[in-house]
Protein backbone atom coordinates (compact mmCIF):
# COMPACT_ATOMS: atom_id res chain seq x y z
CA UNK A 1 0.00 0.00 0.00
CA UNK A 2 1.05 3.57 -0.71
CA UNK A 3 0.06 6.79 1.03
CA UNK A 4 -0.42 10.08 -0.79
CA UNK A 5 0.92 12.31 1.96
CA UNK A 6 -0.23 15.57 0.35
CA UNK A 7 -3.16 16.33 -1.93
CA UNK A 8 -5.93 18.92 -2.23
CA UNK A 9 -9.21 17.05 -2.59
CA UNK A 10 -11.22 20.24 -2.11
CA UNK A 11 -10.17 21.20 -5.66
CA UNK A 12 -12.63 18.61 -6.95
CA UNK A 13 -16.40 18.80 -6.80
CA UNK A 14 -18.04 16.70 -4.11
CA UNK A 15 -19.50 14.32 -6.69
CA UNK A 16 -16.02 13.63 -8.12
CA UNK A 17 -14.30 12.68 -4.88
CA UNK A 18 -15.62 9.14 -4.54
CA UNK A 19 -14.15 8.35 -7.94
CA UNK A 20 -10.82 9.85 -6.94
CA UNK A 21 -10.64 7.73 -3.81
CA UNK A 22 -11.73 4.62 -5.69
CA UNK A 23 -9.10 5.08 -8.42
CA UNK A 24 -6.47 5.68 -5.76
CA UNK A 25 -7.42 2.50 -3.97
CA UNK A 26 -7.31 0.54 -7.23
CA UNK A 27 -3.80 1.91 -7.84
CA UNK A 28 -2.65 0.69 -4.43
CA UNK A 29 -2.96 4.06 -2.68
CA UNK A 30 -4.90 3.26 0.45
CA UNK A 31 -4.57 6.48 2.44
CA UNK A 32 -4.70 10.16 1.44
CA UNK A 33 -4.00 13.35 3.38
CA UNK A 34 -5.89 16.40 2.11
CA UNK A 35 -4.27 19.68 3.07
CA UNK A 36 -5.53 22.87 4.68
CA UNK A 37 -4.58 26.20 3.11
CA UNK A 38 -6.89 28.69 4.87
CA UNK A 39 -8.41 28.83 8.35
CA UNK A 40 -11.87 29.29 6.87
CA UNK A 41 -11.33 26.19 4.72
CA UNK A 42 -10.74 23.94 7.74
CA UNK A 43 -14.36 22.83 7.94
CA UNK A 44 -14.22 21.72 4.30
CA UNK A 45 -11.14 19.52 4.64
CA UNK A 46 -12.50 18.03 7.85
CA UNK A 47 -15.77 17.19 6.11
CA UNK A 48 -13.91 15.50 3.25
CA UNK A 49 -11.90 13.46 5.74
CA UNK A 50 -15.06 12.51 7.61
CA UNK A 51 -16.66 11.30 4.38
CA UNK A 52 -13.99 8.68 3.54
CA UNK A 53 -12.19 6.28 5.89
CA UNK A 54 -9.13 6.53 3.61
CA UNK A 55 -8.85 10.32 3.92
CA UNK A 56 -7.29 12.43 6.67
CA UNK A 57 -6.54 16.15 6.74
CA UNK A 58 -4.43 19.02 8.05
CA UNK A 59 -5.37 22.57 9.05
CA UNK A 60 -3.48 25.81 8.50
CA UNK A 61 -2.70 28.71 6.18
CA UNK A 62 -0.65 28.38 3.01
CA UNK A 63 2.00 31.10 2.56
CA UNK A 64 0.19 32.25 -0.58
CA UNK A 65 -2.81 33.05 1.63
CA UNK A 66 -0.95 34.40 4.65
CA UNK A 67 -2.17 37.97 4.11
CA UNK A 68 -5.79 37.06 3.34
CA UNK A 69 -6.63 36.33 6.97
CA UNK A 70 -5.20 37.57 10.26
CA UNK A 71 -1.96 35.89 11.28
CA UNK A 72 -3.31 32.94 13.26
CA UNK A 73 -2.98 32.68 16.99
CA UNK A 74 -1.29 29.48 18.10
CA UNK A 75 -4.30 28.71 20.28
CA UNK A 76 -6.61 28.96 17.27
CA UNK A 77 -4.51 26.51 15.26
CA UNK A 78 -4.40 24.15 18.21
CA UNK A 79 -8.18 24.36 18.56
CA UNK A 80 -8.73 23.63 14.86
CA UNK A 81 -6.50 20.58 15.17
CA UNK A 82 -8.61 19.14 18.00
CA UNK A 83 -10.48 16.79 15.69
CA UNK A 84 -9.96 13.05 15.18
CA UNK A 85 -9.42 13.34 11.41
CA UNK A 86 -6.83 16.13 11.66
CA UNK A 87 -3.34 14.65 11.50
CA UNK A 88 -1.14 17.69 10.87
CA UNK A 89 -0.68 21.46 10.88
CA UNK A 90 -0.31 23.49 7.71
CA UNK A 91 0.65 23.78 5.08
CA UNK A 92 2.70 26.79 6.06
CA UNK A 93 6.11 28.12 5.14
CA UNK A 94 7.64 30.62 2.74
CA UNK A 95 7.29 31.12 -1.01
CA UNK A 96 9.58 33.73 -2.56
CA UNK A 97 8.82 32.56 -6.10
CA UNK A 98 5.30 34.00 -6.17
CA UNK A 99 5.61 36.34 -3.14
CA UNK A 100 1.85 36.52 -2.74
CA UNK A 101 2.08 37.72 0.87
CA UNK A 102 4.48 40.19 2.51
CA UNK A 103 7.47 38.22 3.68
CA UNK A 104 7.30 39.40 7.29
CA UNK A 105 3.66 38.31 7.56
CA UNK A 106 4.40 34.93 5.99
CA UNK A 107 7.35 34.43 8.35
CA UNK A 108 5.29 35.21 11.45
CA UNK A 109 2.53 32.89 10.27
CA UNK A 110 5.14 30.18 9.70
CA UNK A 111 6.51 30.59 13.23
CA UNK A 112 3.05 30.31 14.74
CA UNK A 113 2.35 27.14 12.81
CA UNK A 114 5.63 25.73 14.12
CA UNK A 115 4.57 26.51 17.68
CA UNK A 116 1.19 24.89 17.12
CA UNK A 117 2.94 21.78 15.80
CA UNK A 118 5.10 21.68 18.90
CA UNK A 119 2.13 22.15 21.22
CA UNK A 120 -0.05 19.52 19.56
CA UNK A 121 2.70 17.08 18.65
CA UNK A 122 1.27 16.99 15.13
CA UNK A 123 3.66 17.35 12.19
CA UNK A 124 3.93 20.68 10.40
CA UNK A 125 3.66 20.46 6.62
CA UNK A 126 6.21 22.95 5.27
CA UNK A 127 5.92 24.68 1.90
CA UNK A 128 9.33 25.91 0.73
CA UNK A 129 9.93 27.58 -2.62
CA UNK A 130 12.92 29.77 -3.45
CA UNK A 131 13.30 30.51 0.26
CA UNK A 132 15.78 27.87 1.42
CA UNK A 133 17.95 30.07 3.63
CA UNK A 134 15.07 31.67 5.52
CA UNK A 135 13.19 28.38 5.89
CA UNK A 136 16.31 26.76 7.34
CA UNK A 137 17.00 29.73 9.61
CA UNK A 138 13.47 29.83 11.03
CA UNK A 139 13.38 26.08 11.58
CA UNK A 140 16.68 26.27 13.47
CA UNK A 141 15.67 29.35 15.50
CA UNK A 142 12.38 27.83 16.56
CA UNK A 143 14.07 24.54 17.41
CA UNK A 144 16.63 26.30 19.57
CA UNK A 145 14.10 28.59 21.24
CA UNK A 146 11.34 26.13 22.02
CA UNK A 147 12.55 22.62 21.39
CA UNK A 148 11.93 19.98 18.78
CA UNK A 149 8.79 19.72 16.68
CA UNK A 150 7.79 17.24 13.97
CA UNK A 151 7.75 18.54 10.40
CA UNK A 152 7.78 17.57 6.75
CA UNK A 153 9.26 19.44 3.79
CA UNK A 154 6.53 18.69 1.29
CA UNK A 155 6.87 18.53 -2.50
CA UNK A 156 10.59 18.93 -2.09
CA UNK A 157 12.28 20.85 -4.92
CA UNK A 158 14.78 22.84 -2.87
CA UNK A 159 18.53 22.50 -2.50
CA UNK A 160 20.65 19.92 -0.77
CA UNK A 161 21.46 22.19 2.20
CA UNK A 162 17.83 22.62 3.22
CA UNK A 163 17.15 18.90 2.88
CA UNK A 164 19.99 17.93 5.18
CA UNK A 165 19.38 20.82 7.60
CA UNK A 166 15.83 19.49 7.95
CA UNK A 167 17.01 15.95 8.58
CA UNK A 168 19.39 17.17 11.29
CA UNK A 169 16.44 18.85 13.02
CA UNK A 170 14.40 15.66 12.91
CA UNK A 171 12.36 16.52 9.81
CA UNK A 172 11.27 14.39 6.89
CA UNK A 173 11.17 15.05 3.14
CA UNK A 174 8.40 14.23 0.66
CA UNK A 175 8.79 13.92 -3.10
CA UNK A 176 6.14 14.62 -5.72
CA UNK A 177 5.87 13.99 -9.44
CA UNK A 178 8.66 16.52 -10.00
CA UNK A 179 11.01 13.64 -9.14
CA UNK A 180 10.04 11.99 -12.45
CA UNK A 181 10.76 15.02 -14.63
CA UNK A 182 13.59 14.73 -17.12
CA UNK A 183 15.56 17.67 -15.74
CA UNK A 184 15.29 16.63 -12.07
CA UNK A 185 18.69 14.91 -11.84
CA UNK A 186 19.82 17.03 -8.90
CA UNK A 187 16.58 16.27 -7.07
CA UNK A 188 17.05 12.55 -7.69
CA UNK A 189 20.59 12.79 -6.31
CA UNK A 190 19.22 14.32 -3.10
CA UNK A 191 16.54 11.64 -2.87
CA UNK A 192 19.22 8.98 -3.26
CA UNK A 193 21.31 10.39 -0.39
CA UNK A 194 18.68 11.13 2.24
CA UNK A 195 18.19 8.70 5.14
CA UNK A 196 15.65 6.03 4.22
CA UNK A 197 13.55 6.64 7.31
CA UNK A 198 12.82 10.26 6.30
CA UNK A 199 11.35 9.63 2.83
CA UNK A 200 7.70 10.15 1.89
CA UNK A 201 5.81 10.42 -1.40
CA UNK A 202 2.93 12.63 -2.48
CA UNK A 203 1.12 14.06 -5.48
CA UNK A 204 0.23 17.64 -4.44
CA UNK A 205 -2.80 16.87 -6.63
CA UNK A 206 -4.27 18.44 -8.68
CA UNK A 207 -0.80 19.85 -9.44
CA UNK A 208 2.47 18.38 -10.72
CA UNK A 209 1.35 15.20 -12.42
CA UNK A 210 4.30 12.82 -12.88
CA UNK A 211 5.59 11.58 -16.18
CA UNK A 212 3.99 10.34 -18.43
CA UNK A 213 1.04 12.53 -17.36
CA UNK A 214 2.93 15.80 -17.01
CA UNK A 215 0.76 18.78 -17.93
CA UNK A 216 -2.46 16.96 -17.10
CA UNK A 217 -4.51 17.23 -13.94
CA UNK A 218 -2.92 15.13 -11.25
CA UNK A 219 -4.82 12.89 -8.85
CA UNK A 220 -3.81 10.71 -5.88
CA UNK A 221 -3.67 7.46 -7.87
CA UNK A 222 -0.62 8.85 -9.70
CA UNK A 223 1.53 8.79 -6.58
CA UNK A 224 2.36 5.27 -7.71
CA UNK A 225 4.49 6.76 -10.51
CA UNK A 226 6.47 8.90 -8.08
CA UNK A 227 6.96 5.86 -5.85
CA UNK A 228 8.27 3.89 -8.83
CA UNK A 229 10.75 6.68 -9.61
CA UNK A 230 11.90 6.91 -6.00
CA UNK A 231 12.28 3.12 -5.86
CA UNK A 232 14.53 3.26 -8.92
CA UNK A 233 16.60 6.06 -7.41
CA UNK A 234 17.03 4.12 -4.18
CA UNK A 235 17.67 0.76 -5.86
CA UNK A 236 14.64 -0.85 -4.24
CA UNK A 237 11.80 -2.98 -5.55
CA UNK A 238 8.59 -0.93 -5.68
CA UNK A 239 6.86 -3.02 -2.95
CA UNK A 240 9.78 -2.39 -0.60
CA UNK A 241 9.68 1.34 -1.33
CA UNK A 242 5.92 1.36 -0.71
CA UNK A 243 6.41 -0.42 2.61
CA UNK A 244 9.17 2.01 3.59
CA UNK A 245 7.33 5.22 2.74
CA UNK A 246 4.07 3.99 4.27
CA UNK A 247 5.83 3.17 7.53
CA UNK A 248 7.53 6.57 7.50
CA UNK A 249 4.24 8.37 6.87
CA UNK A 250 2.40 6.51 9.61
CA UNK A 251 5.20 7.24 12.06
CA UNK A 252 5.15 10.95 11.25
CA UNK A 253 1.37 11.36 10.96
CA UNK A 254 0.78 9.23 14.01
CA UNK A 255 -2.95 9.96 14.32
CA UNK A 256 -3.68 8.01 11.14
CA UNK A 257 -5.42 4.72 11.68
CA UNK A 258 -5.62 2.44 8.67
CA UNK A 259 -9.04 1.09 7.64
CA UNK A 260 -9.71 -2.42 8.85
CA UNK A 261 -9.68 -3.68 5.26
CA UNK A 262 -6.16 -2.31 4.64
Amino acid sequence: MLIDSHCHLDHWEEAEREGLVTRAREAGVGTLITIGVRMRQAATVKAIAEAFPEVWCTVGIHPHNAAEEPVPEVADLVALADHPRVVGIGESGLDYHYDKAPRDIAAESFRRHIRAARETGLPLVVHARDADADISRILKEEHEAGGAFPFLLHCFTSGRQLAFDAVKLGGSVSFSGVLTFRRSDELRDIARELPADRLLVETDAPYLAPEPFRGKRCEPALVAYTAKALASVRGLPVPALAELTTANTLRLFSRIRLPQSA
